[in-house]
């Protein structure tokens, strides 16, 4: 089935005519189409790809599969006209696509139609086709270079914004179009805050330094981390690194299609919680990635997805201490007919730098 031919399923088994798409991953992904703003607007027979007058050429050249309209600059007009005239009475929309504002101006402007939330669109992105498996393995390749030429510069005396500006740098150098998120740089004690931004902090001797970094590639990402430590490893670093790998290749041994999100957060979680640390993991096993750097589906104690082959995914258990720093070691992996195989090559080995 084409994108849109599994939007058209959607619609069917909800029970509405059409379905209005805003957001920007699920507009790209239905029609190839990269700008900032612009509606598509699904029926069982046309698919329309809503655009206002700066995104009218750029639309023409990216989208496929879609009729490209110029709208006026708030859309609303513009579907004010094309709902009645196709005699539209049930109009589905991302039930978490639209403000409170834009679904009160819509629910009474495209009346008698109703207005219906629909969840699920997101889900349509949870299994990768090839092309998106080769972007994000792009995206990978870019990431792990960084992560190895940083690995030459990172010393006492460093400043993390200086190292998470380097990374972001070399990512842009070497074929990323951006950085996927901000670049985590978060060293010392700062190292137990799981998404601890790049600060002023000037790293020392001694400190476990996270870096939670990724690139995009034709819009596709990438996310990785990696915990290293400066100068000498103590044995307190080397017990927690040790006990973090281990669940995450008990993780990376056990993942596999038809097991749910749940079984996969398990595997991880029960070394950690029989190692004694089980309170000190706090965040899921990991999520799906792809045109967004989280979506579905996640892997956590709560999931009941099952995993499915051609999703990708992070496998990132971590152990955070407050006052004395915290281990990530995050993989990017695709979910294959036997089990996963990890895109991330990094070394994760316990790097004393």
């Amino acid at each position: 089935m084409t994108r849109v031919e599994s939007l058209r399923a959607l619609m069917d088994e909800r029970g509405v005519e059409a379905m209005l798409i805003q957001k920007s991953e699920n507009r790209r992904y239905l029609t190839g189409f990269t700008g900032s703003a612009g509606f598509v607007l699904i029926t069982a027979r046309e698919a329309l790809l809503l655009v206002d007058f700066r995104y009218v050429e750029q639309a023409g050249a990216e989208a496929s599969g879609v009729e490209v309209l110029k709208a006026d600059r708030q859309f609303l007009d513009t579907l004010a006209e094309l709902v009645p005239a196709r005699g539209l009475q049930r109009l589905g929309f991302e039930s978490d696509g639209l403000t409170y504002k834009q679904y009160d101006d819509f629910s009474k402007r495209l009346a008698p139609a109703t207005f219906v939330p629909i969840d699920g669109v997101d889900r349509l992105r949870w299994v990768k086709d090839r092309d998106e498996i080769e972007r994000i393995t792009r995206a990978v390749e870019i990431a792990d270079r960084a992560f190895a030429h940083i690995r030459t510069l990172l010393r006492p005396g460093m400043v993390e914004r200086e190292i998470a500006l380097e990374m972001e740098f070399f990512m842009r150098r070497n074929g990323a179009e951006k950085e996927a998120f901000e670049t985590i740089v978060a060293g010392g004690p700062r190292s137990a805050l799981p998404h601890g931004r790049a600060s002023d902090r000037v790293l020392a001797e001694g400190d476990l330094v996270t870096l939670d970094f990724g690139a995009v590639v034709r819009g596709y990402v990438s996310d990785c981390t990696r915990t290293v430590v400066l100068t000498e490893a103590s044995r307190k670093h080397e017990e927690i690194y040790g006990i973090v790998l281990r669940a995450q290749q008990a993780a990376l041994a056990g993942i596999k299609p038809g097991m749910t999100g749940k079984e996969a957060d398990a595997l991880a979680r029960t070394v950690i919680t029989e190692a004694g640390y089980g309170e000190a993991f706090g965040h899921s096993l990991g999520h799906g990635v792809g045109l967004a750097v989280h979506e579905g589906p996640t892997l956590s104690p709560r999931e009941e997805a099952v995993l499915a082959q051609g999703m990708v995914v992070t496998v990132e258990p971590g152990i955070y201490l407050p006052g004395w720093g915290g281990v990530r070691i995050e993989d990017l992996v695709v979910i294959t007919a036997e089990g996963c195989r990890s895109l991330t090559r990094a070394p994760k080995e316990l790097l004393v730098l």
